[in-house]
């Protein structure tokens, strides 16, 4: 017996609706850049964490809107039909998570990057800091070298 399935796999009609739930509630990092690269309309990027850390670098384009002030803030930030995606630190962190259940309470159709900043910043994608737009290299245990997409 192998241990992968040690546990059974589901019938792939259980198999289908969970996979297709998770799609439903995440996006990944290379979407969510093909999608701010393409400037798609109606998409909002919510950067959910404090002032140190939005300083520290964020995503190009994006919206800076603590968790905290998601309830307060959110109508003068985001438009009332925009798709919105938070996003926290990283895959640690639950802060994109209690985000999007804000924004969700809301009414906004809303999904949370995985990786978060960290695997952003990890696959070599820009950021923008005090110093203007920045980048690392990319780490090749999160992206292949030559490009920031592995053509998943």
């Amino acid at each position: 017996m192998t241990r992968a399935f040690a546990v059974p796999a589901a019938d792939p009609s259980t198999a289908v609706a969970h996979f297709l739930a998770r799609l439903r509630f995440e996006t990944d990092v290379a979407d969510v850049h093909a999608d701010l690269t393409a400037a798609v309309p109606d998409l909002v990027v919510v950067d959910s964490r404090g002032d140190q850390a939005w300083a520290q670098g964020h995503l190009p384009g994006a919206v800076h809107l603590p968790t905290a002030l998601i309830a307060e803030r959110a109508a003068g930030a985001v438009p009332p039909d925009a798709r919105v995606v938070t996003y926290c630190w990283g895959p640690g962190c639950d802060g994109a998570t209690r985000a999007a259940l804000e924004f969700a309470r809301l009414g906004h159709p809303v999904k949370e990057m995985r990786g978060g900043y960290e695997y952003w910043v990890r696959e070599g994608l820009p950021v923008v800091t005090a110093t203007g737009l920045a980048r690392r290299p990319v780490d090749d245990l999160t992206a292949p070298r030559a490009s920031a997409a592995c053509d998943c």
